[in-house]
Order: structure tokens, then C-alpha cells, then sequence
């Protein structure tokens, strides 16, 4: 082949005018396609005084502080003077019936109450106003979206009206106030001066009147404690006496305690003498059981010895029987051969006779170990008796020292009880002596008793009158504090209201409310919107939505007009295949993006951040769609462009070219990240608006990733096509 297969696709294509006329005619398809639209909704709002509008006004006005109230004429006059919208003044009657047959998009009504209910605002239940807004959502639903939106400025515009006709009747009652505040202002000084006089003798009075109750407080506090003190004078007297008598009482008693006590130790000391004797005997016969006990305990020693001996003979004896029946088996063992030849009862007296011994040799064995157990536990008992008789003795040793020291205790008692009898005897003459005295302290006492009687009630008396005293001058003493604090108070309380009624008088002459005031009122806020990235119109903020949906009809349509699939002529190979065809649609493809986004740029006059880059993105968004197509119409054919309607339609709804990705169906927000026009649409928003040219490559890498991929697998196609098909025939041409 001397030609290459993409040059005779190439004048293939130039020589057939009717494949010809279809890809030039299909070159303009994304720009009729973006533009148009683009051209349509390039700025809808810059067309809105064209909208017709109905205003209807019903409202018969009412009367505010006296002055006529019409906000419905004034917002009628408003609406004249605006170029919002076509607006149509019309009655009730004939506003509805042209909304029915679709003259005007919406209707706003002012009802016949508007002005009187704005003169509620005082009343105990305001009413609210009330603007009726009638759209005709089914002759075109944008339009009423966009008479929301409008009506909402309308009502606030209102809104302002309202409060500022209220702020301008609310200054004009401030400045009436502060005609009367400067009355007011005078009188209050002529009050405060009086409250100022009253305050000052009342204070005199408080302190002369506070002066004699606190004298008077001392007196009461000294006759109180004079009156406590003879009452507890009274009361020890009383006691003193009563305890005089319960002593001379218990005198009596104790006396006979102490005769008793005397003759108890007369018998203590009898019976200490007999314990000492017994004690004594005691102490004789300790020595004869502890010599018996240490007999016992030697005996113990030998007895445990003699029966060690015991034991090791029974075991002896037991090993001896063990070895005479181990060797009256082993006579049997030897004779055995011999019995057969003796007559069969003497061989059966001779195994008797062997048994016998057998068995006595047994039984002989085991009483010898049952002996020698036996003698063992015999054994270990005598020696815990002989350690228990040891421990034995050495208690009545000790018991036998502490006999001995009880026997000297014994006779130091003996001469302690004989010295407490003595002086028994001697406190029993004491305390008869005692009884006398106290005889006569007792008659003293009852007389100190009745003495005091007599001077606690005379004092009583006085207490009561003094404190009747001090509780009328305390009395009177609070009062006279309760009216210094009123009148301080008061004067406080005057100085401080002329002081206010001064400073009011004086803030409301300052007030000079004009219009700049009433409005300030009316609308404190304003907002003031400051963009980023600020895009001009509808149309700029479309651009990437419909460049991107009309490059990839434009790619669609050529699949088309323009065989994918089959060659010109024979390939050489699948690469020669794949290029041939690639080579024709990358270049319509490119054309189609120069022209798309050059015609937008002159026709639209639409601004972008940088032009080249802006014509660049556009071929890469073109090529990709291109690829896409390519692959599948090339290796599907009808069902592909079936498929890629489908990636189409996805790509329209989650590539989020209009509204954003949060507010379309999470199912759909899934494909979001998987569609090449997600990426577009992002690239055209970086160059064409906000000028972020890092993200617009990024969008590049992956759209360049996309075209790559769909680049590969069409050409894995052509190579496998080819192999099936021309392989036998490539080699014969080369031939």
C-alpha cells in the first residue's frame, strides 16, 4: 500500500459530498446546540419590564393620629414609577379574568382593609397586612418563582413604609412628652426641698429618742441582773438547806455503816488467821506430790524403753516367720519330683502336712506385725504420758512456789485487817462528833432560806417595771428609725426623680426627628451582597453546562454520519486501523471546539478568565466525548449510541451544570464522580468564572485520564478485529 490508510479516509471524505455535507454541517451542531441556548436565557432578568403583571387596589385607606392613611395609593404610585415589571392597573374583576386566559403571568391584590389594619399596630390585637399574591403556575412556572421573589421586595418595601409612618407619630408623641417633662421638672425641685426638711428634724428626733432608750436599756440590763442574782441566792439557799437536812440523814446511817464495818474486819482478820493455817499445810504436802510425780514420770521412761524392745522382737519374729514359709515352699518346690513316687495318701498327708506349716508360718507372720504395731502405738503413748507427767510436774513446781508466796500474803493480810479494825473504830467516834456540827449548820441554812425568799420577790418587781420601761422607749426608739429611713428614702427618692424628669426633659428637646430618622427606624438594616467570583448573567453560569451537553451531541451526531467501524480500504494492521479512523473524528472533533467556544466568545461577547485556556479545554472536553463515542459505536455499533444516550442522560442530571449535587437524589449523586462531564463542567466553571486555573488542570488530568482509557480499549478492538478478519489478506498484499 503506497498510501496511508488515513489519507484515503481523508480524500474518501472530500470526494463524497454527501458524507462531506453532513460533518461540516455536524462541525456547527455544538455551538447551535450550546449557543442557542445560551443565546435564549443569556440574562432573563434584563427582559422582566416586558412580563405583564396585574395590580389590583381595593384598599378605601383609614385615618392615623388624624391624618389620612392611603398605603395602597402609595404603593400603586410606587409600582408606576418602577420598571420591574410590565405592570397592569386594573380592577378585581378584570385582573382575574385575564389571569385565567393567560394575558398576565401573576396578580397582586391589595385588599380593601390594607390601610386600617396598619393603624392597629397600638390596639390590644394588631392586625397584620395583608398582600394577596395570585401567580398562573401552569401558564409558566419560572415566571412564578421569579413574581415571589419580586413580591417579597414589595413586602418589605411596605413594610418600611408602615414603620416609618409609626416612627414619625411616635417622635412627634416624644416631643409632646418633653414639653411636660420641663413642668414636671419644676415642681419636682419644690418637692424635693420639703422632703429634704422633713428628713432633717426627723433625725434630731431619732437621736434624742435612741438616746433615752439605750439609758433606759442599762437600767433594765442592771435590775435583770440584780433580780438573777437573788434568785440563784434563793435557790442556794434553798439547796443548801435541803442538803443540810439529807446530810444529817445519811450522818446517821453511816454511823451504824461504820459499827458494821468495824465488825467485819473483826471477822476478816479471824478468817485471813485460819486461811493462813491452811495455806500452811498446803504448802507441807506440795513437796510429797511433786517427789510421787517424778517417780511416775521416770517409771514412764522405762516402760517406753522395754517396749521399743518389744517391738523390734515381734518384728524379728515376723521376718523369721516370713523366711520359714518362704522356705517350706521351697522344700515343696524341691520334694515335688520325688512325691510322685510315693503312694497317694501319703502324698496327700505330705501336702496337708506342707500346707499346715504353710499357713502356720502365715498366721505366725502376721500376729508378730499386729505385736509389734501394737508394742509401737503402746510406745509413742508412753512417751506422750511421760512428756505429759513431765509438764505435770513442772506446774506443781510452780504451784507449789506460788503456795509459798500466798502463805507470806497471808500474813501481810492478816496484819492489814488488824489495823483496818482499828481504824474503823476510830472514824465511828468522828463521825458522831460530824452529826452534832452538822445539827447546827442545818437551822442556819433554813433561815438563810426564808431570808431570800422575801428579797427575791421584791426584786421581781422592780424587774417588771423596769422592762415594761425599756420596751416602750425601744418601741418608740424603732418607730422614730423606721420614719428617718421613709424620709431618707423619700428624699432619695425625689432627688432622684427630679433628676430623671431633668435628664428626660432635657433628652427630649435634644430629639430633632427628621426623614433620614424616620427611615433609619424603618429599615436599621441594610444588607450589602459582596461576591467571589462573581458571574455576570444567566448565560456565563449556563456556559459549562450546555458547551459540554452540545460538544457531546455534536460527537454523538458524528458517530452518526461517519463510519466508525469500517475501513476505506484494507488495513495494514489494528493500530493503522484504529488511527485511520481516530484521525478524522479527533480532527472534527477539535474544529467543533475552536468554533463552539470562538463563536461564543464573539457572538456572546461572554468574558472568560483567559481565552487559550478556554479554547483548550474546550478540545480536551471535545476529544473525550469523542473517544467515548468512538469506542462505543465501534465496538457495539446502534446498541452503543443506545448506551451512550443513556451516559448522556446520566451526565445531564448529576453532573451539576445547574442545580448543585446536594439537592439532586443521593442514587444519582453516585454517578457524579464517574462521568466525564462532571469534570467539564468543573474545568469551564475554573476558566470561564472564578479563574482557578490549578483546579481547572486537575479537571484536565482526569478528562486526558478518560481519553486515554477509551483511546486504549478501541484500539485493543481494531487489533483483535483485524486478526480476525484481514490477517490472511494483509500478508498476501505485502506479498
Amino acid at each position: 500500500m503506497k498510501s496511508s490508510l488515513i489519507k484515503q479516509e481523508l480524500l474518501g471524505l472530500f470526494k463524497n459530498k454527501k458524507l462531506l455535507i453532513p460533518i461540516i454541517a455536524i462541525l456547527f451542531i455544538p455551538i447551535l446546540y450550546s449557543g442557542m441556548f445560551l443565546w435564549a436565557f443569556w440574562d432573563p432578568y434584563d427582559r422582566l419590564e416586558d412580563l405583564p403583571v396585574a395590580i389590583v387596589n381595593n384598599d378605601t385607606g383609614a385615618k392615623l393620629e388624624g391624618e389620612e392613611l392611603k398605603l395602597g395609593d402609595e404603593f400603586v404610585e410606587k409600582l408606576k414609577k418602577s420598571k420591574d415589571f410590565n405592570f397592569q392597573f386594573v380592577d378585581r374583576k378584570t385582573g382575574y379574568k385575564n389571569l385565567e386566559d393567560q394575558k398576565y403571568y401573576l396578580l397582586v391584590e391589595v385588599p380593601e382593609n390594607f390601610s386600617k389594619n396598619a393603624t392597629t399596630l397600638m390596639d390590644d390585637k394588631p392586625q397584620k397586612l395583608e398582600l394577596k399574591y395570585v401567580p398562573n403556575e401552569s401558564f409558566n412556572f419560572l415566571s412564578a418563582q421569579i413574581g415571589e421573589t419580586a413580591v417579597q421586595k414589595i413586602q418589605m418595601a411596605l413594610a418600611e413604609k408602615v414603620t416609618e409612618t409609626y416612627a414619625e407619630t411616635m417622635f412627634d408623641i416624644i416631643t409632646e412628652m418633653g414639653e411636660g417633662f420641663q413642668s414636671t421638672d419644676e415642681a419636682a425641685g419644690k418637692l424635693k426641698d420639703g422632703i429634704l426638711d422633713v428628713d432633717n428634724g426627723v433625725k434630731t428626733l431619732e437621736e434624742k429618742l435612741t438616746s433615752l432608750a439605750e439609758k433606759q436599756v442599762e437600767f433594765t440590763g442592771g435590775t435583770k441582773k440584780v433580780q438573777d442574782g437573788t434568785v440563784e441566792l434563793q435557790k442556794g439557799a434553798q439547796s443548801l438547806a435541803d442538803g443540810l437536812g439529807q446530810l444529817s440523814n445519811a450522818q446517821n446511817q453511816l454511823i451504824d455503816g461504820a459499827k458494821k464495818a468495824e465488825d467485819g474486819a473483826g471477822s476478816l482478820q479471824a478468817g485471813i488467821e485460819k486461811a493462813h493455817s491452811g495455806i500452811g499445810t498446803v504448802e507441807a504436802k506440795m513437796n510429797e506430790v511433786v517427789s510421787g510425780t517424778e517417780k511416775i514420770h521416770d517409771g514412764s521412761k522405762q516402760l517406753t524403753g522395754y517396749l521399743q524392745k518389744l517391738e523390734t522382737g515381734a518384728n524379728s519374729a515376723a521376718n523369721g516367720a516370713s523366711g520359714l514359709k518362704e522356705g517350706v515352699s521351697t522344700l515343696q518346690s524341691q520334694l515335688e519330683p520325688y512325691m510322685g513316687a510315693l503312694p497317694e495318701e501319703q502324698q496327700a498327708a505330705l501336702k496337708q502336712a506342707f500346707a499346715q506349716l504353710s499357713e502356720g508360718a502365715t498366721k505366725l507372720e502376721a500376729g508378730n506385725k499386729e505385736l509389734a504395731s501394737s508394742a509401737g502405738q503402746i510406745e509413742a503413748g508412753s512417751a506422750s504420758l511421760s512428756e505429759n507427767i513431765a509438764t505435770l510436774n513442772n506446774g506443781q513446781k510452780a504451784l507449789q512456789t506460788g503456795v509459798s508466796q500466798l502463805n507470806e500474803g497471808a500474813v501481810q493480810l492478816a496484819t492489814g485487817a488488824a489495823q483496818l479494825k482499828e481504824g474503823q473504830s476510830q472514824l465511828r467516834v468522828g463521825l458522831v462528833t460530824f452529826g452534832e456540827k452538822l445539827s447546827e449548820a442545818k437551822t442556819g441554812s433554813q433561815n438563810l432560806a426564808a431570808g431570800s425568799t422575801t428579797l427575791a420577790d421584791g426584786v421581781n418587781q422592780l424587774t417588771a417595771g423596769s422592762a415594761a420601761l425599756a420596751d416602750g422607749s425601744s418601741q418608740l426608739a424603732d418607730g422614730s428609725s423606721k420614719i428617718v429611713s421613709g424620709t431618707s428614702k423619700l428624699a432619695e427618692g425625689s432627688t432622684e426623680f427630679k433628676d430623671k424628669i431633668n435628664k428626660a426633659a432635657k433628652d427630649s428637646a435634644d430629639i430633632n426627628a427628621g426623614e433620614e430618622t424616620y427611615n433609619m427606624v424603618a429599615e436599621p438594616v441594610k444588607v450589602e451582597k459582596e461576591s467571589i467570583n462573581k458571574v455576570p448573567n444567566y448565560g456565563t453560569g449556563f456556559a459549562p453546562y450546555f458547551l459540554s451537553l452540545g460538544l457531546f451531541v455534536g460527537a454523538l451526531l458524528l458517530s452518526i454520519v461517519f463510519p466508525l467501524r469500517e475501513p476505506i480500504g484494507i488495513p495494514k494492521n489494528g493500530f493503522t486501523w484504529f488511527l485511520s479512523k481516530f484521525g478524522i473524528i479527533a480532527s472534527v472533533g477539535i474544529i467543533q471546539a475552536i468554533i463552539a467556544s470562538g463563536l461564543t466568545l464573539v457572538l456572546l461577547d461572554m468574558e472568560v478568565k483567559s481565552v487559550p485556556l478556554f479554547v483548550i479545554f474546550s478540545i480536551i472536553t471535545s476529544l473525550v466525548f469523542i473517544t467515548l463515542i468512538q469506542l462505543l459505536v465501534t465496538t457495539m455499533g446502534d446498541p452503543g449510541r443506545f448506551i451512550a444516550i443513556v451516559i448522556l442522560i446520566l451526565q445531564l442530571t448529576t453532573s451539576a451544570g445547574t442545580f448543585p449535587l446536594e439537592l439532586i437524589p443521593e442514587p444519582l449523586q453516585i454517578f457524579n464522580n464517574w462521568l466525564p462531564m462532571t469534570f467539564s463542567v468543573r474545568g469551564f466553571k475554573e476558566v470561564i468564572s472564578s479563574g482557578n486555573f490549578g483546579l481547572m488542570w486537575q479537571n484536565v488530568y482526569v478528562l486526558l485520564g478518560f481519553t486515554i482509557g477509551f483511546m486504549i480499549l478501541t484500539l485493543l478492538y481494531f487489533v483483535v478485529k483485524h486478526k480476525k478478519s484481514y490477517s490472511g489478506v494483509s500478508e498476501t498484499t505485502e506479498n
